[in-house]
């Protein structure tokens, strides 16, 4: 890997890439840390340390909603309008033909990913606005002092959380067009690392060697299981048989379809968060409601989804399961890879073309996705259960990490495979000059 990325330093055009995915992300930073006029930041760090929600939605905004600047929304509006996009071609013949289609269903597709990311956003910065006019530090004081859809501060807010969502998902686009690897999660990966300085001066200011190296050990560990478990595949060998188009004659030959372990990647995590997140936010709401039923439910929900109790932890992994199967099915279809297999002349050996091949790969999935599936319950919840065995100390904050550690080392994983993919396309350009 180090290797690679000092070839890549010496070539000039990947140079420039590298340099220009750098640049794009110090501008990201620097518009991280330009406030939303009206809100209160020392009410909205007190009220952030303390909600797990909010800090879920500063996870995948790149770090932006901690100061709730210009870019607070980050590329969430975008990552959500592009999983209702996957789930609906699912559903929608339209769009269903649209992704058999190419290059230009892919770019339709994405068009029409962008068009729902605007009402997203606009809607999203509505609710984002509700949640923190709700919040108050004990002193009693508002992160927003003003919610009111009449007012111009208020429309001005939107308008402005909008089109700093809007230009993030250009600054992601040019990232991946021009630059190294995948813009939108490039943004989230700046976001998360920039913590890290946090981290380590939060270790240096009441130092524990012992249990910093455990954390260390730990942390080795973990990211040798992500790189592992993520690179995981199941090859399925493909015999093609040899066949006639037009005057010419194809030889058959033998390759294999790689079924990846966790082909659902980070998404089960963040769908079983959010639902387990959702009741606890709006039972806040109702806590303080002068009707005694209505405060005794709210405060049991608050008690019951504990994000440090056992309860949510079982919930936590079981719905992650859930949603890897889930999100699995949608993403991949074994009728129509069977049906490709087919129509190009290609069998699995032992297993008969059409149905049987569609049987057979179907149970391959479910088998292989159990593994994916603990494996992203584990990574969920397992940082959870550090904190709680050690409350108290400097882990007991790292309640998302393991969402984190999951983006990070993936999005690192990808890139260094692009970097190696740019390098042996200009030796085979040298071979052929």
């Amino acid at each position: 890997m180090l290797d690679a990325l000092i070839n890549a330093l010496r070539a000039p055009d990947i140079r420039r890439r590298i340099l220009f995915v750098l640049v794009l992300l110090v501008v990201f930073r620097f518009l991280a840390h330009i406030p939303v006029p009206g809100v209160n930041q020392n009410a909205l760090a007190n009220v952030l340390q303390g909600n797990d929600f909010l800090q879920l939605l500063n996870l995948f905004s790149g770090g932006g909603f901690s100061n709730f600047s210009l870019v607070a929304l980050g590329v969430n509006p975008y990552i959500n309008a592009s999983i209702i996009m996957q789930l609906m071609q699912g559903v929608v013949p339209r769009l269903q033909a649209l992704s058999r289609e190419g290059e230009y269903g892919r770019t339709r597709l994405n068009q029409y990913t962008r068009y729902l990311a605007v009402p997203m956003a606009l809607i999203q910065a509505y609710g984002y606005l509700a949640i923190l006019s709700n919040n108050t530090i004990s002193a009693g004081t508002p992160v927003i002092a003003s919610f009111n859809l009449a007012s111009l501060l208020t429309i001005t807010q939107i308008v402005t959380l909008t089109a700093g969502t809007i230009f993030t998902m250009w600054l992601g686009e040019l990232i991946t067009e021009r630059g190294i690897g995948n813009g939108i999660s490039f943004i989230i990966f700046a976001g998360i690392v920039s913590r890290v300085p946090q981290g380590i001066e939060a270790f240096l200011a009441s130092p524990d060697f012992a249990l910093g190296t455990v954390f260390v050990i730990f942390a080795v560990f973990a990211v040798f299981a992500v790189v592992y478990m993520q690179e995981g595949q199941r090859r399925i060998p493909v015999q093609y048989a040899s066949r006639v188009r037009g005057r010419r004659m194809y030889q058959g030959g033998s390759t294999f379809l790689p079924l990846r372990v966790n082909q659902a990647g980070v998404i089960p995590i963040i769908f079983a968060i959010s639902i387990l997140l959702l009741p606890s936010q709006l039972a806040t709401y109702f806590s303080n409601s002068a009707n005694g039923l209505v405060k005794d439910v709210s405060l049991g929900i608050l008690s019951w989804l504990d994000p440090h109790s056992w309860l949510y932890a079982g919930l936590y992994f079981t719905l992650t399961v859930g949603f890897t199967y889930f999100y699995t099915a949608f993403t991949f279809k074994p009728d129509e890879t069977a049906d490709q297999l087919r129509k190009n002349g290609g069998f699995i050996p032992g297993i008969r073309p059409g149905s049987p091949t569609r049987d057979y790969l179907a149970r391959v999935v479910v088998r292989i996705s159990l593994a994916g599936a603990l494996f992203l319950g584990g990574i969920a919840v397992l940082p959870t259960l550090i904190s709680n065995l050690a409350a108290g100390s400097v882990l007991s904050n790292l309640g998302l990490g393991g969402t984190a550690l999951l983006i990070v080392v993936s999005v690192v994983v990808e890139t260094m495979k692009q970097l190696e993919a740019q390098l042996m396309m200009r030796n085979y350009e040298g071979f052929i000059r």
